[in-house]
Formats: structure tokens, sequence, C-alpha cells
């Protein structure tokens, strides 16, 4: 299944779009854009992907996308079946990651905004307390106009840049995201994992690569990453995995070896440690949309 390229165009007098979204049922396309996204759910229910993840959504629920990345917001069957308009609504905010100016963004005052931005290429699900500010925040967006507008939507980025309580909801090896962590170590580790995943990788291999014995680089690692190395060698390739299945160009067997697992048993097995669902579970929640 081949995600659909959706393009938007800013009107030539403002650097971002803001809208409220009233529809009998979310559009049912599997589809990315080159903006980001941020959107505040209203009232409806469904299924949500985005990337490799796939979950609930409801109302209150409140969502940053990246970039390129793949997503639909797929509602329960009777929202077809009715055809009611007004069952789902939403608001949206659709902006370029240098809507403010390349330069702007390479500010050191903006290195947290940045930093969401970048997060946001697996997607990000906000848990916290902004989900309770998010309606009146989207409320006034609506409404202003101008620099207000500007500078409401920038003091909201700066708020969830700085907000504990999210999620991060696809995997790495879906969207392959930049990771600059600033510790050259754990960042050239990264670096040589995306580029060899698909092959055996012995855990010397990758000692070696920073200097340090295995024993310590597992420590080392797990310390600054919150995971042991075969954790985030297992959900690269998974990611990777995923993306593989929704495209449909080979079978379940062909995938777990194309992503660098040796045998299909071993596949499925970590599939489902890092999905909660197996290959074909997961392959089958996307089918009906090819």
């Amino acid at each position: 299944m081949k995600a659909k390229l959706l393009e938007r165009k800013s009107p030539f007098d403002r650097s971002f779009m803001v809208a409220k979204h009233s529809y009998p049922y979310f559009l049912d396309v599997w589809h990315y854009h080159s903006e980001l996204e941020l959107v505040y759910i209203t009232k409806s229910t469904g299924t949500r992907f985005i990337g490799d993840n796939i979950e609930q959504f409801k109302e209150g629920d409140l969502i940053l996308i990246g970039e390129n990345l793949p997503h639909l917001w797929q509602n329960d069957p009777e929202y077809f079946k009715d055809k009611k308009e007004g069952s789902a609504e939403a608001f949206s905010i659709h902006f370029n990651k240098f809507f403010a100016g390349e330069n702007f963004m390479k500010l050191p005052e903006m290195k947290g905004v940045k930093g969401l931005l970048d997060r946001a290429n697996q997607g990000i699900k906000f848990t916290g307390e902004i989900k309770n500010q998010a309606f009146g925040i989207f409320n006034e967006l609506v409404e202003l106009e101008g620099v207000h507008k500007l500078l409401k939507l920038m003091r909201f980025l700066a708020r969830l840049s700085e907000e504990k309580d999210y999620e991060v909801l696809s995997t790495d090896g879906f969207s392959f995201p930049l990771h600059i962590t600033g510790d050259d170590r754990v960042d050239k580790v990264y670096s040589f994992t995306f580029n060899n995943f698909k092959r055996n990788i012995a855990l010397e291999e990758v000692a070696e690569l920073v200097h340090l014995n295995p024993t310590a680089f597992c420590r080392y690692f797990k310390k600054s990453t919150k995971k042991t190395y075969s954790k985030f060698l297992n959900e690269i390739r998974v990611g990777y995995a995923c993306k593989l299945l929704i495209e449909g160009r080979l079978n379940i067997s062909e995938v777990g070896y194309e992503c660098g697992f040796n045998n299909l048993s071993n596949f499925n097995r970590q599939f489902k440690n890092v999905m909660d669902i197996s290959p074909s579970e997961y392959l089958k929640k996307h089918k009906k949309h090819r």
C-alpha cells in the first residue's frame, strides 16, 4: 500500500494554516505531506495509523505528525454508514519546519522547539495537562490574524517542547529519522546501525566502533539510551519490516529476511515483542486500504 502524497500550499499571505474541520468522517486515505501537522480531535473515534503505530483515537487526542510521515485517521464503521455531517471534528495546523525562517529556527533560543520538530519525525502523542488547554489555544489560533497568530503558534510550540508527558508513536526503523543526541559515540552507533541492520551485526563489532569492550559498551548504551542495544536493533528492523509489509512487494517471510532476521520464527517473535501483534495481524489492519 503506497502512501499518497497530498500537497498543501499555504496562501501567499500566511506562513502556516490553521483550520477547524467538520465532516461525516475523516479522510480515509493513507497519505503524507511535506508539512508537519498538529491535530486535536474534538469529536469522533476510530483507529489511528501513524508510521507503523496503530492505536485507537478519541476526543481530546493531541498529536504532532512529522514531515513526510504517512498517517491515516480511520473512523469506526458506523461513521461511514450514517454519513452524518459534523460527526467527525478536529482542529489542525499545517506548517513547514522552517515556516519562521531557517536561520530563525537555528537560534539558540529555539533549541527546544527544534528538538520537538525533530522528534515529530516519529509522531508524538501528548498525554499531559496541555491536552486540557489545547481546545482554547486552537480556538484562539483560528480567530487571530497576522503577527498575533504567529506569536500564539510560537508560544504553543514552545509549551509543547517543554511537555514531559508524551509518547513517541512510530519506531525508528519506519522513517529512519536523523538522530543527533550530542553524544558522539551514541550518534556513531545510531548511524552504523541504520546503515547495517539488514545484515548480522556482532556486538563486538559495534563495541569496537566506539573503542569499548562488549560489556562496557552494553552498560554505556543502556545508560545513554534507556534500552539495550539488541532492543534498539530489533526496533529498527521491525520498523523497517512494517514499512515493507505495508508496501506489499514482499511476503512476510521475505520481509523478515530482508530486515536482518535469520529465520521466520525469530522474525515473528521479535515483531510481536515490539508491536504486540504478529506480522500477519499487522498486515490485515492495513490491507483494506490497498
